[in-house]
């Protein structure tokens, strides 16, 4: 019986956890719904916003705004690396600390590594490593973000990414994160923040592309363009990993709950055969009294 009772406590243990998986699971479609909304209508005002970017900020000089298109030889890179708060979520925030290790260990291995954690996971990660963290200094904690996902939020976050490329404390800037696909499906993605990369135009570049108007003039359009198109980015950057968590999250608890009532199925089973063979086991021992006393 003993046996029977360890069984039935696990049945008990693993449909409590069933339960709390299927409500993290709801919990997660309802914020998903919202969260996918967001980065669906940002994308394509970022996209062709970025596009913009691209085309002017190489036809500009440095007075005007094309600080943040200037090259030069790489030696301080700085990682910004978004991740999540929170875990239960599968491996979304591993595939993403797994590639900004990789990065600074291979391709940034003769360069001085500093570290942007967005997101308490990273930020967990990487203050065991050797690398210098940077953004401690800020008025509101980038893991605050995320209680309030807007873009006036993020914004003085770029801006100190952008001043501090600006002032040559950093060479070029790179972004890791998850971008949102779909509930099932996030793709890492390291982009390039800074310096604006020019236009993929694959050796063609059409007019239409690069011919602007400016109005009233170039130098202040420029002035407000380029800051504002790097601001939109890294709040998209943002919106993209915020969606991915919760289809990870959500996706990662419908497996989970899926798996508790696969096992609860099988202890059940066990359960059964174990008690009908304890109960075979009485029958047989009343017979065998029985016959005794006969005999």
């Amino acid at each position: 019986m003993a046996n029977l009772k360890e069984v039935r406590n696990r049945i008990v243990s693993i449909s409590s956890t069933q339960q709390i998986t299927k409500a993290m699971k709801m919990v997660s479609a309802a914020k998903l719904r919202r969260a996918q909304d967001a980065i669906i209508q940002m994308r394509p005002y970022a996209n062709k916003l970025q596009e913009i970017l691209q085309n002017v900020s190489g036809s500009v000089d440095a007075s005007e705004g094309g600080q943040y298109s200037r090259v030069r030889d790489v030696k301080n890179v700085l990682i910004v690396v978004v991740t999540s708060n929170r875990g239960l979520c599968g491996a979304f925030n591993m595939n993403v600390i797994k590639r900004a290790n990789y990065l600074a260990n291979h391709e940034y291995k003769n360069c001085k590594v500093s570290v942007l954690c967005v997101g308490k996971k990273a930020n967990d990660f990487f203050k065991k490593t050797e690398y210098s963290i940077v953004g401690t200094d800020l008025p509101k904690r980038l893991h605050e973000l995320y209680d309030s996902l807007t873009f006036d939020n993020v914004a003085p976050v770029a801006e100190m990414v952008m001043k501090a490329f600006a002032d040559a404390q950093f060479d070029k800037v790179e972004i890791i994160y998850n971008k949102f696909k779909n509930a099932a499906v996030q793709e890492v993605v390291t982009e390039q923040f800074l310096p604006v990369a020019p236009p993929k135009n694959n050796g063609v570049q059409k007019q239409s592309n690069i011919d602007f108007i400016f109005e009233p003039n170039q130098e202040s359009i420029v002035r407000d363009l380029i800051p504002k198109s790097l601001k939109v980015q890294f709040y998209k950057t943002l919106l993209d990993s915020h969606a991915s968590e919760h289809g990870a999250r959500m996706t990662s608890m419908h497996k989970a709950t899926d798996n508790a009532g696969a096992l609860i199925k099988e202890l059940k089973l066990s359960y059964n055969k174990a008690r009908q063979a304890a109960i075979t086991n009485e029958i047989l021992e009343i017979v065998g009294g029985a016959e005794a006393l006969k005999g």
